[in-house]
């Protein structure tokens, strides 16, 4: 089932990590005005770890994975996530002001056999450099193999029994590990602060300007255009934000560059973005503050303490619990199930064997950590 990398084989994955950045990057500036400093400081982040350059490196995973495994590109294919991994999860506030946790970045979605999403996202576990893995109430350590089977476990019960994740009700136990700390809020207000005393950058373009004016909240007084870096395979897509005061504190909101999912770059196929699509699928209590505004080209969402991504290598001490793994399996299989594929997977996934999912995250990181070193060698 699993290839080794080949070389000088003529596919996909015998091409230098090198060529391929350097294709998808001439390709990227083609679909937005890239910001360069960004794309530099992506290019040094790109040299922390395995699993940060996996976070930065989707279009070389959309190019290659299919090669690695290509018992698995056979499997049903539905609408994905595409660049799954541990921290593209995240809080934010529904129409009825719940707390929501789940996938919140769709920027790469698109039609990939299915298996893909649950290999990514057992390949991050792997190579997460802070994350400890363990069993809770029950085992001090376990291992990668305990964590595929745990995020293929929650993908099952997330097929059958689609949902959202609500943080005051079912899913009130996962408070611990996505609540915003007072630190956490401070640190965030620090940092409007500072985009604040950055000066008056050159304003968003016209379009953008209009559409983050639009999204804030009736009656807000407009008071800053600010521009912002963030993430790490979105580095250099220029982004956006908006700060106003409104009813007596301060409201934000970002403008980030909606480009077309790398894996229509890897597959030289004419795509267009499909956010919006699983944003706001059947089985998810949507953020009604997201959305894309076609004209500007730009998806627009609200930001603050609750309603952010949540980086799980923020903090030495987080711990990377298969009950959290088993969650992120659920979301994911909540997301798949409301493409109407779920007899097909199901029917899919019993033809498997029980190591499938280990196995092909193992030959995955090894990949992913060759294409590390590679960069890394680089002056």
């Amino acid at each position: 089932m699993i290839k080794q990398k080949p070389n000088g084989s003529g596919g996909p994955a015998s091409r230098s990590f090198l060529d391929d950045n350097r294709d998808f990057e001439r390709w990227l500036r083609r679909q937005c005005k890239v910001v360069e400093p960004d794309l530099d400081e992506k290019h040094k982040k790109m040299k922390d770890d395995p699993f940060v350059f996996l976070r930065a490196t989707f279009f070389r995973w959309a190019n290659c994975i299919e090669a690695l495994c290509p018992d698995l590109s056979r499997a049903p294919r539905v609408l994905s996530v595409g660049d799954t991994h541990i921290e593209n999860f995240g809080t934010w506030r529904d129409a009825e002001g719940r707390l929501v946790w789940g996938v919140n970045d769709f920027d790469e979605a698109a039609n990939i056999a299915y298996p893909f999403d649950l290999v990514r996202l057992a390949t991050s576990a792997r190579l997460a450099p802070k994350a400890k893995k363990k069993k809770v109430r029950a085992m001090t350590h376990v291992g990668n193999g305990d964590a595929a089977k745990s995020i293929l476990d929650g993908y099952r019960k997330g097929l059958e029994h689609p949902r959202p994740s609500l943080l005051d009700e079912d899913a009130s136990w996962m408070r611990t590990y996505v609540a915003c700390t007072d630190k956490e809020r401070d640190e965030f207000w620090d940092d409007v602060e500072k985009y604040r005393r950055k000066g008056r950058p050159l304003p968003p373009p016209p379009p953008v300007a209009a559409a983050l004016r639009r999204n804030l909240p009736h009656n807000a007084s407009f008071d800053h255009f600010a521009t912002r870096a963030a993430g790490a395979g979105s580095l250099g897509r220029p982004r956006f934000l908006a700060i106003a005061n409104w009813s007596g504190g301060q409201v934000v909101r970002e403008a980030k560059a909606l480009v077309p999912s790398a894996w229509d770059w890897a597959h030289r196929q004419q795509g267009k973005p499909r956010f919006l699509t699983l944003a706001r699928g059947p089985f998810r209590a949507p953020d009604p503050h997201l959305v894309v505004e076609r004209q500007s080209g730009f998806v627009i969402r609200r930001i603050a303490p609750d309603s952010r991504k949540i980086n799980l290598g923020d903090h030495a001490n987080m711990r990377l619990e298969l009950d959290l793994l088993n969650v992120m399996g659920f979301d994911l299989g909540a997301v798949h199930a409301a493409t109407g594929a779920s007899a097909k997977i199901a029917a899919d996934l019993k033809k498997r064997d029980n190591d499938w999912l280990h196995a092909a995250a193992k030959a995955a990181a090894a990949f992913v950590e060759e294409d590390f070193k590679e960069w890394g060698r680089q002056g």
